[in-house]
């Protein structure tokens, strides 16, 4: 085992180091196609690799997956039309089945750290257009956004951010998270605007966040226009920083 792991270690450092001595050519963080069915090569099948791959599945992009155990190949095999038993660390195995013309490569393996590390590096090195990797800490983070990742997520401290955000503000509904101080709420709208309209309720002049939509029962008003009366129960869908939907809650 030590012996695996000392090869694992020394092909990571040569592969860190040939990566870094290649010309410096562009990196296309998003892919120019104009054609909205994309390819995505994805490494790794637990829970968040499978289900990534299902949902992209499902919306009609290319997905091939790829995992080192047999086992769980198998048990997604009735699940995704393009499943294969992989090595991803092996580059060459990796260029028989044709990578470098994915749009986009997701690494969604967590447990073997020096694994993710070195499927980054290699999809990397193979010229696939967008490398995302996940990280299960801050550290990990760090350094596959140093050997090319061009985003690293930590699904498990997006999630515990957003429930903390739902316990902290019990009134937000739901919320997706843009950036650490920015995103789009939902908010089940406050007393004070029940029964005035958007621009009666000043909430863009107030408060510096915009309403961009308005659930109403099992209805949405989109881009409602600035007339529009807020009743009771409706819930707005606000754009703007999180501290200033708070502050709309008080």
């Amino acid at each position: 085992m030590s012996n695996q792991k000392a090869s694992l270690a020394s092909r990571i450092v040569n592969n860190v180091k040939n990566l870094l001595s290649l010309d410096s050519r562009p990196r296309l963080a998003r892919s120019n196609h104009t054609n909205s069915r994309h390819e995505f090569i994805i490494v790794g099948l637990g829970r968040f690799g499978t289900s990534l791959a299902m949902a992209l599945t499902a919306y009609n992009h290319q997905v091939l997956a790829i995992d080192l155990d047999k086992k769980r190949v198998q048990q997604v095999a009735h699940l995704l039309p393009h499943v294969v038993q992989m090595d991803a660390t092996d580059i060459d195995a990796l260029r028989e089945v044709g990578a470098e013309s994915f749009d986009t490569g997701i690494i969604c393996t967590g447990s073997v750290f020096e694994a993710n590390l070195l499927a980054t590096v290699n999809l990397r090195k193979l010229g696939v257009r967008r490398v995302i990797s996940k990280a299960r800490t801050v550290t990990q983070q760090e350094i596959l956004q140093r050997v090319g990742a061009d985003e690293v997520i930590l699904p498990e401290h997006e999630a515990g951010v957003r429930l903390a955000r739902r316990l902290a503000a019990i009134d937000f509904v739901d919320f997706l998270e843009l950036s650490h101080d920015t995103g789009v709420v939902e908010i089940v709208a406050p007393e004070q605007l029940i029964g005035k309209s958007l621009v009666e309720s000043e909430v863009r002049a107030r408060y510096g966040i915009s309403v961009i939509a308005i659930k109403r029962g099992n209805d949405v008003v989109v881009s409602p226009r600035a007339n529009e009366v807020i009743n009771e129960n409706d819930i707005l869908v606000v754009l703007g920083k999180i501290s200033d939907c708070e502050r709309l809650q008080t």
